[in-house]
């Protein structure tokens, strides 16, 4: 798991509290029911009614990976490919046939299995490419939504503090409270602004970026389906696909 997530938002709340604390502010006095029930309520409402409620299942669904996905490596399946592509030289595809049921990755074994079935190399990468794009596009619906969310909330926030200024003008025959009324109106702001750019954007932001990866690493375990189909010499398959990973991402004994 890749705790970039957790710990981005967590130093993000800190930092409020840091700096309220620093002020002299209570933390409580931010924590209001009315202003953050409509923040946040009246966000996801507005995201509702910005797509289809199944495209908000899904986002939800998808939310669980923002916080424990582990960002795949470009290069992870390097090694395997190189090493199919060795056996199927020497032995043929047909020889990867037992093989090929034992590999977890649906994708490459999907794509390995295809190439043994005779598959043309146009019409694998076809398929391969369809397969990609349309994760690619199931991927934009989720990190789509909380992107929009971070969209609306300031605008809900603004909407909150607009609603609670009109009890204000209705209290200004009691100017004791009107301190306390003006700064818990500006509450709702503070939640918009704050669940926008430190909850709802990075949420968005976090899961294009683990969709990203995945279909980089995707289309690394294309091109190498592609090679080992053509009878490529195992090592310029290994050269062809490092050169298509960063040298960071790049699994050691890939060059095997």
């Amino acid at each position: 798991m890749d705790p970039a997530t957790i710990i981005g938002i967590a130093v993000a709340f800190v930092a409020i509290w840091g700096a309220m604390t620093l002020e002299g502010t209570h933390v409580m006095s931010i924590l209001l029911p009315g202003p953050m029930l409509l923040v946040f309520l009246g966000t996801i409402g507005a995201g509702l009614a910005g797509g289809m409620l199944k495209d908000a299942l899904h986002a939800v669904r998808q939310l669980p990976r923002a916080f424990t996905s582990k960002a795949p490596r470009q290069g992870a399946t390097i090694p395997t490919l190189v090493a199919l592509s060795d056996r199927a030289r020497r032995e043929g595809l047909l020889a990867l046939e037992d093989e090929a049921r034992d590999i977890d990755d649906d994708f490459l074994r999907d794509g390995l299995t295809a190439a043994i079935d005779g598959a043309d190399p146009e019409e694998l990468r076809a398929l391969l490419e369809d397969r990609i794009d349309t994760k690619r596009k199931q991927d934009r619906i989720a990190s789509g939504f909380f992107t929009s969310l971070g969209g609306y909330a300031p605008t809900i926030g603004i909407i909150g503090t607009v609603v609670s200024l009109v009890h204000v003008l209705e209290n200004l025959t009691e100017p004791d409270s009107l301190g306390p009324l003006i700064a818990a109106a500006f509450v709702a702001t503070l939640w918009g602004i704050l669940s926008a750019n430190m909850i709802w954007l990075p949420l968005g932001a976090r899961l294009k970026r683990l969709s990203d990866l995945e279909c980089a690493q995707m289309e690394v375990t294309l091109e190498g389906l592609l090679a080992l189909q053509s009878g490529a010499n195992p090592r310029m398959v290994s050269e062809r696909l490092r050169s298509l990973v960063p040298a960071s991402e790049i699994v050691e004994d890939a060059a095997a």
